[in-house]
């Protein structure tokens, strides 16, 4: 027998919104975790080139930036849903990481400024140090 909470709210219905929220959470974090720690130190510099598969055929360079920047899409607009209050995630982290897939002008420059940001820099130095990398060097 379930008991009601809230008019059509059980409990058992609660426990399954917070097992829910936990691992996704979980999921997110470690996702962007992976990713901040795996990418070089130099990555935000501005005179750094990047270049997808410059040496691939044609076909699988456009193929592998399609499906770089369609990735980029559904991070940023997975960060933005995370950013809202209640829902779990690392919003602001997880728009950095679609920002970072994504192919357009002044890029660079926006990943520069988000990451430049002393709070978000130091979170991510931090994580960095954890795991026994350098921190992220802008310029």
């Amino acid at each position: 027998m379930q008991t009601v909470v809230f008019g059509l709210i059980t409990w058992q219905s609660v426990l399954l919104g917070v097992l829910l929220f936990v691992v996704t959470f979980s999921i997110s974090l470690a996702i962007v975790s992976l990713i901040l720690v795996k990418i070089p130190a130099d990555y935000f510099r501005k005179d750094k080139p990047r270049e997808l598969w410059a040496d691939k055929h044609p076909i699988v360079r456009f193929l592998g930036i399609f499906v770089k920047n369609l990735l980029g899409l559904l991070l940023v607009a997975l960060g933005i849903v995370m950013s809202l209050p209640g829902v779990p995630g690392q919003g602001i982290l997880t728009i950095l990481l679609g920002i970072m897939l994504l192919d357009f002008p002044g890029k660079r420059d926006l990943e520069h400024r988000l990451v430049s940001q002393p709070r978000v820099l130091d979170a991510i130095n931090k994580l960095r140090h954890r795991f026994g990398k350098d921190g992220l060097v802008l310029d």
